[in-house]
Formats: structure tokens, C-alpha cells, sequence
């Protein structure tokens, strides 16, 4: 593991073997049975107290994940925060997993229906958001009565360590819940072993794919999330001094390695030339600095091989004829470290890579359109469909937006839409292999599984004649 913001190595991370990952999945189909016996009144009890330490020890988590990712404090704390949403989303499990029941469905017959546990679930996740994506998962996975088996990020792995940590804290049993560091060996154990009913993972879109079909082989749930590129949309008419300052947070803010970064912005109209002074600007302004340092508002990339691919990009699109208005390729910061400072680039045509290929870092490209028509086929062409957001004025073009443009998710005047936690957070096409988005209501169905009971109680020694049984197929009387 290194430290993005000088370079040095900081620490090790020994990786699992096959025999670690069969000891983890053994551990959790150990604790399976007790655990989804457990009441829904329990389960919620510890999720409470595992709540309440995590907001305890927000500082901490956010601290371990500064460091080992370089996202700045205050945006690790933000983090932190959103996993914990998903945590109070889970503590109310008991009405969550409330069924349903009909009385009398057919003479003397009543119907119903409850949701049931899975079994063990494993969570592959990213680097990007070493805590807050792995509650995406687990809060919910626990709190219907599964295990987990997590394998977080090897690059900034020690978040989940701390997680687990507090979850035995909580009172949580041995087992439910377990960490296995690794790569690749790791996922395929997982993916390839007969006892994980599901798994949840988010990444890029080539591996999304790959564990999607390589698990749904082993006739394993899935859902895989990939990757993105996120236009906003600037309309004639819309505060461009605002758009501005939502374009270089959303562009910037962690490096833009998020999957919901803005990384095109569409400018409609004769508003182009104002809004690319106005985002370069900003982006000259922005104060990049190590992650721990307070005063930083962007901090470096994750690795250095992260730092040689999207200076690539940049050159490329250079190279094909885009306009660099500001260039972060060669900021240097106390001479060490992984950096890469806020990058604008105007005149992007659709053919380039920069446009094309998620960049994962701070680069923001610029697209002049014509229309909000052309904007909207733009957004449509593309085979990622994460996000998108529209900066209007008018709620007649916003309405227009929300409804025709084919992602996941949509923001009003607000640049990065990732839902609250009582929704669920997922894209469409080349975004998301699976049928499931992620943690909310899609979460709890992804989970479980529903059970359907039709009971009916004759009255002994009193059977009628519509009591008899029958040959026919049975219909409601």
C-alpha cells in the first residue's frame, strides 16, 4: 500500500488464498442458521448499536480513509456519513421485511407472504470508496438475516478492518460478518464457491461484466455495478455562475475518482465560451494538497500507474484536436506523491477516448450542442448510464430531461443525484450487469427471497361438502 500524497509505502497487504476464502465462507455458512433464526427485534437492536459506534468512530474511519485513498478529510468524512445512512436504513428492518396477508382468499382459505434470507452473500468493492460502498451491502445483507464475506479494495483495505471491529463491538456473532483481502484469487474463490448465494460488487464495466457472467454461471445471484460517464447538461437560461461551481465540485471532488463524477459537461447554446471561463476559473482555484492536510480542497490520485493513465488521456485528447484550457498534467506537490491538478478541456468531439473512455480522475470535458434535443440524443448514444444532471431554469425543459433521458439516475441543478438511502442506487446499460440496483428497497428484495403460503384449517370431524377433495385445478369459492 502507498501513500498517494508522497509516494512512500506505508504498509502490506498479505492477499488471500484459495484456503483463506474457504475459511471465511465456512465461518459465515457456520453462523447462517442461528443468525437467520435470530429475531427481526434482535437484528435491529445490534444494527442500533453498530449505528451508534460508527458515528463514534466517524473521524477515525475517515482519517484511515484519507490516508490510504488521498481523498481529502472533509470529503472522507462525507463518505462515512452516506455509509451510515444506509446503517439507519437497515436498523429498520422488522417493517422492511413485513409481508403481506389476505384473510378468506377462498371458503376458509387465507393466503400470505414473507421474504426470507438468502444464505451467505459476499461484496466485492472498489477502491474509490473503501467505506461507504461495502455499506452499500453488508447493513442491508446482515440485517435480512444473511452472512457476508467482504472483499474490500486491496489498495485502502483497513476501513473494513475497523468495520469489523464494530460490528463484534455491537454484539454482532462471530461469523456473520467477515473480511478477506486479496485480488483476483480472492474474487474468483468467491465467485466460484457453492456455498455464496450472492454477490453484490461495484467497479469498472469490463469486470462487472466478467463477474456478473462468471456468477450467474454458478447460478448465483448478481448485481455488478460499473462504470460511468456523466454528462450535466447547462441549458440558455440556467445561473451559470452556479453551474460553474456545481461543475468543478462534481468534476473534481476526489480527484473525480467517483462513478458519479461529472466528467462531460454539455453546454447548449451561445452559453459555452462564458461557461468554460467560468469552470476554468474555478478549476485554477482549487487548492490541491495531501488528503490530511485541512486546508486541501483535492488531493492526488490513488496509485501512480492511476496518475500515467489519465495524463494519457489528456494528451490524447490534445492530440486530437481539443482544447486544454486548464492543464493539470504537470502539477507537482512537495515533490513526491501521485498528482494530477483539475484538468478543462473544450471543443471535445464524441469520436475521442476522452469523451469515449471513463478517465477516472480529474478531468472535466467540455461539448458544445446546439439543443437540448441534441443534448438529450448525446446523453442517449452513450453506453454508460449512471447519472446525469441538467442545469435549467425551466421546469418545462427539466421535466424534459428527467423523463427522456435514458440512465439511472437524474439531477435538477444538482450535479451528482446519488440517492438517499431509502432509494436505491443503480445505472442502466453497459452501468449495471444484473437485475437489482443497490442498498433501499432493491436492496432488501436482492437479499431475500419471497415465500408465498396458502393455508386453510377444516374444522375436525366436520368436513362439508366443499371440503371434498377435488381432480379439478383449484379455483377460489
Amino acid at each position: 500500500m502507498w501513500d498517494p500524497a508522497t509516494g512512500e509505502r506505508q504498509a502490506e497487504v498479505v492477499l488471500a488464498e484459495p484456503t483463506d476464502v474457504e475459511a471465511a465462507v465456512a465461518a459465515a455458512r457456520g453462523a447462517f442458521v442461528d443468525w437467520s433464526e435470530t429475531s427481526l427485534s434482535r437484528r435491529a437492536k445490534i444494527m442500533f448499536a453498530f449505528r451508534q459506534l460508527l458515528d463514534e468512530n466517524v473521524g477515525e474511519l475517515a482519517r484511515i480513509v484519507s490516508s490510504e485513498h488521498g481523498k481529502v478529510l472533509e470529503d472522507a468524512k462525507g463518505e462515512v456519513l452516506r455509509g451510515l445512512e444506509v446503517v439507519e436504513f437497515a436498523c429498520g428492518i422488522p417493517q422492511l421485511l413485513k409481508g403481506e396477508y389476505s384473510d378468506q382468499v377462498s371458503s376458509t382459505v387465507d393466503a400470505w407472504s414473507f421474504r426470507q434470507p438468502l444464505g451467505v452473500c459476499a461484496g466485492i468493492t472498489p477502491f474509490n470508496f473503501p467505506a461507504m460502498v461495502p455499506m452499500w451491502m453488508h447493513p442491508v445483507a446482515i440485517a435480512c438475516g444473511n452472512t457476508f464475506v467482504l472483499k474490500p479494495s486491496e489498495r485502502d483495505p483497513s476501513a473494513s478492518n475497523l468495520v469489523a471491529e464494530l460490528y463484534a463491538e455491537a454484539g454482532l456473532p462471530a461469523g456473520v460478518f467477515n473480511v478477506v483481502h486479496g485480488d483476483k484469487v480472492a474474487v474468483d474463490a468467491l465467485l466460484d464457491h457453492p456455498d455464496v448465494a450472492a454477490v453484490s460488487f461495484v467497479g469498472s464495466t469490463p469486470i462487472a461484466s466478467y463477474v456478473h457472467a462468471r456468477a450467474t454461471e454458478k447460478r448465483k445471484r448478481v448485481q455488478a455495478l460499473g462504470g460511468a460517464k456523466n454528462h450535466a447538461v447547462v441549458l440558455p437560461g440556467a445561473d451559470l455562475g452556479y453551474a460553474a461551481d456545481q461543475l468543478a465540485a462534481a468534476g473534481f471532488g476526489s480527484a473525480g475518482q467517483r462513478c458519479m463524477a461529472i466528467s462531460v459537461a454539455v453546454a447548449v447554446g451561445e452559453s459555452g465560451d462564458a461557461l468554460v471561463d467560468e469552470v476554468s476559473r474555478r478549476a485554477r482555484e482549487i487548492e490541491v494538497g495531501p488528503g490530511l492536510d485541512r486546508s486541501s480542497e483535492m488531493g492526488p490520485v490513488v496509485t501512480p500507474q492511476a496518475r500515467e493513465r489519465i495524463v494519457d488521456y489528456i494528451g490524447q485528447g490534445a492530440e486530437a484536436g481539443a482544447r486544454v484550457t486548464v492543464d493539470g498534467r504537470e502539477l507537482a506537490v512537495n515533490g513526491g506523491g501521485f498528482w494530477v491538478g483539475p484538468t478543462v478541456i473544450d471543443q471535445v468531439e464524441p469520436e475521442m477516448s476522452v469523451y469515449r473512455d471513463e478517465i477516472f480522475g480529474p478531468v472535466l470535458s467540455v461539448v458544445r450542442s446546439g439543443s437540448l434535443d441534441e443534448a438529450i440524443e448525446l446523453i442517449n448514444r452513450n453506453s454508460y448510464a449512471n447519472g446525469a444532471a441538467v442545469f435549467t431554469g425551466s421546469g418545462h425543459e427539466a421535466r424534459r430531461f428527467q423523463r427522456e433521458v435514458e440512465v439511472g439516475m437524474i439531477g435538477i441543478n444538482v450535479p451528482i443525484p446519488v440517492p438517499m438511502a431509502f432509494y436505491s442506487f443503480g445505472g442502466w446499460k453497459d452501468s449495471i450487469f444484473g437485475d437489482h440496483h443497490i442498498h433501499g428497497p432493491e436492496g432488501v428484495r436482492f437479499y431475500t427471497r419471497g415465500k408465498a403460503i396458502t393455508s386453510r384449517w377444516p374444522a375436525t370431524n366436520a368436513a362439508g361438502p366443499g371440503d371434498a377433495g377435488s381432480m379439478h385445478f383449484p379455483t377460489p369459492s
